[in-house]
């Protein structure tokens, strides 16, 4: 692989999270436009083969090398004549010796007055424009006999009709298909430019947690971010780097940051992202100078500390589950896209009829956990943060806006689907 292919972005601004002044709490709107902004792709790329591209992040365009079909064929089986030869009414043509096939041409030209046997897919032969069913006619083998007219160009496929030769058939930044791999070798590619896949580090913090499936003292909880951040990342189609658990140490924690840092291109915490005595994530990252506490409006999650450690980005995620996956889905996966090369990437809500009610006060967005049943949504039983159940219960979120809202059964809301983020 030449150099020229190994190409690495700069590295992003210590100040890239930074909040204008006298910010207090930040809308969802704003804090989503300024990470649009300010994050830009952080990998190289890489050039693979088609049986190595899906799910991997294009990083230039894709244009086709020849066109699709690279010439005229037949769409039927059939047999081939010319328009101009065809009448109105009962006629009789002769037939050609020989036939065109898929991969076996007729050679030569199709004689006018005459018609030759062709089959499906099939390149059509000079001479020929039209292409009639086999069913619509009948056959001694020497001649054809059928009905007129047909109309011109009938049954068969143009040069290019699919894709032309030049034609961008990917823009840059789209995630591979497998139906994108048909569509590339159909047009002549056996490689495609990607960019390399962006490595997300996750690392839990606390004292209170304990490994799954460990002895637990009775005041300690299981790590339940660590498992379920790591298959997110892999299930969005990005690399996933399991740090481990840091203790509430100041200099342990920065030697998981040195190390999360040192093997990864954006590192997720999951707790200390406050500013409590034990809040070891945040103190760190106010040391380095480029922290932001990132006070949301948004329920649940609120706190987001923001930060780099050694040129790479920080997300210090709420410790609670429920708050952690929110904020991942609606702010954390955006910017992965953004960083791993796909470009800033809203998710596709659905507007459907609520079936529940609530009433909320204005001053700050709030994420249901919800599912769709006969086409309305339906919430969970409780907004508690701890209620971990309902984040499998849930498959999708439900978003009330940052105003007041009386919701009742009926009410138009805001649906996103689990798979709108790509999950």
């Amino acid at each position: 692989m030449s150099k020229q292919t190994e190409l690495v972005p700069p590295p992003l601004k210590n100040n890239c999270f930074s909040l204008p002044a006298d910010t207090h709490w930040t809308p969802v709107a704003e804090a989503l436009a300024l990470l649009k902004k300010r994050l830009h792709v952080c990998v190289g790329t890489e050039r693979l083969p088609l049986a190595q591209a899906c799910g991997r992040i294009l990083s230039e365009d894709v244009s086709a090398q020849r066109s699709n079909p690279p010439l005229p064929n037949s769409a039927v089986d059939g047999y081939g004549l010319r328009h101009d030869d065809i009448v109105e009414g009962p006629q009789n043509v002769p037939l050609v010796e020989g036939r065109s096939a898929a991969g076996a041409p007729f050679q030569g030209a199709v004689p006018a007055g005459h018609a030759v046997r062709i089959l499906t897919g099939a390149t059509i032969p000079e001479g020929v424009d039209t292409v009639i069913l086999q069913e619509d006619v009948a056959t001694d083998g020497s001649a054809i006999a059928f009905h007129g007219p047909l109309k011109k160009g009938s049954n068969t496929r143009c040069s290019g009709e699919d894709v032309a030769a030049g034609e961008v058939i990917f823009a840059r930044g789209r995630r591979v298909i497998p139906a994108d791999l048909a569509l590339a070798a159909a047009t002549g590619a056996s490689h495609l430019s990607v960019f390399r896949r962006l490595r997300v580090a996750v690392v839990s913090t606390g004292d209170e947690l304990a490994e799954p499936g460990a002895e637990a003292r009775p005041d300690q909880i299981f790590d339940a971010n660590r498992p379920m951040l790591l298959a997110m990342i892999a299930q969005f189609g990005f690399d996933p780097v399991d740090m481990g658990r840091a203790p509430d140490d100041r200099d342990a924690l920065k030697g998981f940051l040195d190390e999360a840092a040192n093997r990864s291109d954006l590192v997720l915490t999951s707790g200390g992202a406050s500013a409590g005595d034990e809040d070891h994530m945040s103190a760190l990252l106010n040391e380095t100078g480029s922290m932001t506490l990132w006070r949301l409006a948004v329920k649940p999650g609120r706190p987001l500390a923001l930060g780099m450690w050694a040129n790479t980005p920080v997300f210090g995620l709420p410790g609670n589950p429920v708050a952690a996956k929110v904020c991942t889905l609606i702010f954390a996966k955006p910017a992965m896209d953004a960083l791993g090369g796909a470009g800033w990437r809203d998710p596709v809500g659905l507007e459907v009829p609520a079936a529940f009610a609530k009433s909320k006060k204005a001053g700050r967005r709030e994420y249901l956990r919800a599912r769709l049943r006969d086409g309305c949504a339906e919430v969970f039983r409780s907004e508690g943060s701890g209620r971990i159940s309902g984040l499998s219960w849930a498959e999708g979120l439900v978003e009330l806006p940052d105003e007041a809202i009386d919701v009742q059964e009926g009410t138009t809301v805001l649906y996103y689907p689990y798979s709108a983020f790509g999950l």
